[in-house]
């Protein structure tokens, strides 16, 4: 069974996607951007090698309604990733988010990016570029960064925003008065 070289899990955090979430930072990033927020996830070996079962044990007993996989850039581990995502659809039935300095279009080119981002629900794409930062940005740091629904991006072969709406019951009620 793979590994994965993890820098920690959040639990119960509110920060990396919608709602209460369980959050798994691993190590390994190539991209190193100006102003990351966690540089010390650049060296694969600052994390400690985990197997997915104890990860997926650590997500069940926290009771989050979803998780997030960042890091550093999880793509790095691929296919250890792509594992963990099944088994969290699969034991948990949880939504997944996954940040990731790659963008959609050179995921496209990497079957193995392919392949974890075919296991999530939401990719988060993009490089953090320091002088597109923007603090009023929902779940991104820079403006370059884009939300993607990744099942629908990979069907059509494009990028498609993730159309996220905090308040569901506003939508509902609005379409009463259409």
């Amino acid at each position: 069974m793979p590994k994965i070289s993890l820098l920690k899990i959040v639990e119960s955090t509110t920060v990396d996607g919608p709602g209460i979430r369980t959050s798994i930072y691993c190590a390994g990033c190539v991209n190193g951007c100006k102003g990351c927020h966690n540089p010390q996830s650049w060296a694969i070996e600052n994390g400690i090698r985990t197997d997915i079962d104890d990860i997926v044990k650590a997500i069940r007993n926290d009771e989050s309604h979803g998780v997030t996989f960042s890091g550093g850039d999880p793509m790095l581990q691929a296919s250890a990733f792509t594992e963990l995502a099944r088994r969290i659809h699969n034991e948990l039935h949880l939504n997944i988010w996954c940040y990731t300095g790659y963008t959609f279009e050179e995921i496209l080119n990497d079957e193995a990016k392919k392949a974890l981002m075919a296991e999530v629900d939401v990719i988060v794409d993009g490089r953090f570029v320091i002088e597109l930062k923007n603090e009023d940005l929902l779940f991104r740091g820079s403006s370059n960064q884009r939300i993607l629904d990744a099942k629908k991006s990979l069907k059509l072969g494009k990028p498609v925003e993730f159309n996220y709406n905090p308040f569901p019951e506003f939508e509902l009620l609005s379409d009463h008065h259409a």
